[in-house]
């Protein structure tokens, strides 16, 4: 289902310098709420399937050059899995099949494995976006129903000592984490010689 795009305002954020500077440089005050969040998920999203469209089959596992080993199927499929582990976060069901978990999900930073080189692992293009599009649902699904008792709750993760609420998590992983994992996609382009794919958004 395609998503529409619409405005929206930036949200006025207070900046609040905190005391313990091994932690947050910055604190957000008021939260984003969570109807902006969304907003920024769809946009990654309409983003992503920019990123890729122009991208041919063959070019889908293309390493250009060293540093962009994360090429267009991995970086998609990467993303699939997050949107997986970000429903679980929300009392969904990870749905990511076996296979695709093992190739795509990682540890974070400081997982030093890089994509697999055998191309018969991966699936295609179409299997890839199909499922892009599913999870997207699916996040979309839960987020709609997260009340916020919910999103106040604490939790625990590899970075509970930075986002230590449910809100703060989801914050990370559908604006921060999803935005990494574009950028790199959006270099991998330039060194394909791609035409911007932000300008045509």
């Amino acid at each position: 289902m395609p998503v529409k795009r619409k405005s929206s305002k930036i949200p006025n954020i207070e900046h609040n310098h905190l005391k313990d500077q091994s932690e947050l440089l910055f604190h957000m005050k008021p939260p984003i709420p969570l109807s902006q969040l969304i907003n920024q998920l769809q946009f990654n999203y309409l983003y992503l399937l920019d990123l890729v469209e122009d991208i041919k089959e063959e070019h889908m596992t293309f390493i250009p050059a060293k540093g962009l080993e994360n090429h267009p199927t991995f970086t998609v499929g990467h993303i699939i899995t997050a949107y997986g582990l970000t429903t679980r976060s929300l009392g969904g069901q990870y749905t990511i099949k076996d296979e695709w978990d093992a190739i795509f999900r990682r540890n974070g930073p400081g997982d030093p494995r890089y994509p697999t080189l055998d191309k018969r692992l991966y699936p295609t293009k179409k299997q890839l976006l199909a499922e892009l599009e599913k999870q997207h649902n699916m996040l979309l699904k839960y987020l709609g129903k997260t009340s916020l008792a919910t999103l106040n709750e604490a939790v625990t993760w590899r970075f509970s000592k930075y986002f230590p609420k449910t809100i703060d998590m989801l914050y990370f992983m559908v604006i921060t984490h999803y935005a990494m994992h574009i950028s790199q996609l959006a270099a991998w382009r330039r060194a394909m010689d791609l035409p911007s794919s932000l300008a045509r958004l």
